[in-house]
This record gives structure tokens, C-alpha cells and sequence, in this order.
């Protein structure tokens, strides 16, 4: 009896040694309207690599093995159309939008630009980013359409401009194509 007691202890302290401890993560501000939303940023995040990720109230929460982990759930999190804000020091959430330039660039306007990537499940997601792309100076029409991979924004407008209300509308989205507007000399 005292074999199987010695073996069992030894069973468990191994495996304490192999479980690493979780670190916890929030990213607040996100939009997340329905059971699509909450599904979609929680499957990017465990298919990244987190544990037991869970969506309530505009916010998601997750567990990571460590900021190496928790960085590959969150480039997961934004290739699936979301942002939020995360308050760490080692992780974040990378602007892959295709319009940050260097620091002494000037800025660009663009007549047309195609964008995809945000996350646009429902009437609730597609209202919601519409009016965040009506927000952005200098935009004129927008054909987004819930379900719709891509949507074609128009006017004279600064693409940085539009990522930044889409971000604090709690999406994230890439522009593929732009008809850049040319300063005249």
C-alpha cells in the first residue's frame, strides 16, 4: 500500500513539473455583438495556441503558457478581423493594416481602397463598422456588406485614418488595393 501511495505522489509531482504555470490575458473594447463574434475571437485565440479563451461584454479573456504564446493567439485574434486594447508590457496587438509608415512620412491619401479582413458576421457587426468608416474624414461612400470578405471604401481620405476608427470601433482590417492620390507639383 505504501508502494502505491509512493508511486502516486510521484505521478503528481511530475506532472506539476510538466504543467507550466498559465498567465492570464484580457483584451477589452472589442466588438463583439453575438454568439458569431464571441465564437470567432474565441476559436482564434485557442486555435493560436491559448487556453480556455472566453468572450462576454466586449472583452475577451485567455489563458497562455507564456508571452511567446500569448502573442501567436493574439496575431490570431487580429487575422480575424478584431481589436481591442491589451494592457501589457510583452505582448500586443500588431497593425498589420498595410498603412503605417516610417515616422517622417508623409501622411497619404488614398481615392479608393479595398479592404478585407475585418470581422463582419451579422447585421450588428456590419452597422457597426459602417459607422466607423462614415466617421473617417474625407470618406464618401462604402459598399460593406455583413458577411462579405471585402468592401471598397471611396473619397479622399487618409487609410491610417480609417484603420484608426476601425480599431477603436473594435475591428481590424488590411487594405489590399488603394488608388493613391498623387500631390500635384
Amino acid at each position: 500500500m505504501i508502494k502505491v501511495g509512493v508511486a502516486i505522489a510521484a505521478l503528481a509531482a511530475v506532472g506539476f513539473m510538466l504543467n507550466e504555470p498559465l498567465a492570464s490575458y484580457e483584451v477589452k473594447g472589442m466588438h463583439l455583438c453575438c454568439n458569431g463574434c464571441n465564437g470567432a475571437a474565441t476559436g482564434a485565440l485557442n486555435g493560436g495556441g491559448a487556453k480556455d479563451a472566453s468572450a462576454s461584454s466586449g472583452s475577451v479573456t485567455f489563458m497562455a503558457a507564456n508571452d511567446g504564446a500569448a502573442q501567436k493567439a493574439l496575431d490570431k485574434l487580429t487575422a480575424a478581423g478584431f481589436w481591442g486594447t491589451i494592457e501589457s508590457k510583452t505582448v500586443r496587438l500588431n497593425d498589420d493594416s498595410g498603412t503605417v509608415l516610417p515616422p517622417k512620412a508623409k501622411p497619404v491619401k488614398i481615392s479608393s481602397g479595398t479592404w478585407k479582413g475585418a470581422h463582419n458576421c451579422c447585421d450588428g457587426c456590419n452597422k457597426a463598422l459602417k459607422a466607423a468608416i462614415k466617421g473617417v474624414e474625407g470618406v464618401e461612400s462604402e459598399d460593406c456588406a455583413a458577411n462579405k470578405a471585402t468592401f471598397i471604401v471611396k473619397g479622399a481620405y487618409n487609410p491610417a485614418d480609417l484603420v484608426k476608427a476601425t480599431h477603436d470601433a473594435g475591428y481590424h482590417a488590411k487594405l489590399e488595393k488603394a488608388d493613391v492620390i498623387r500631390e500635384k507639383k
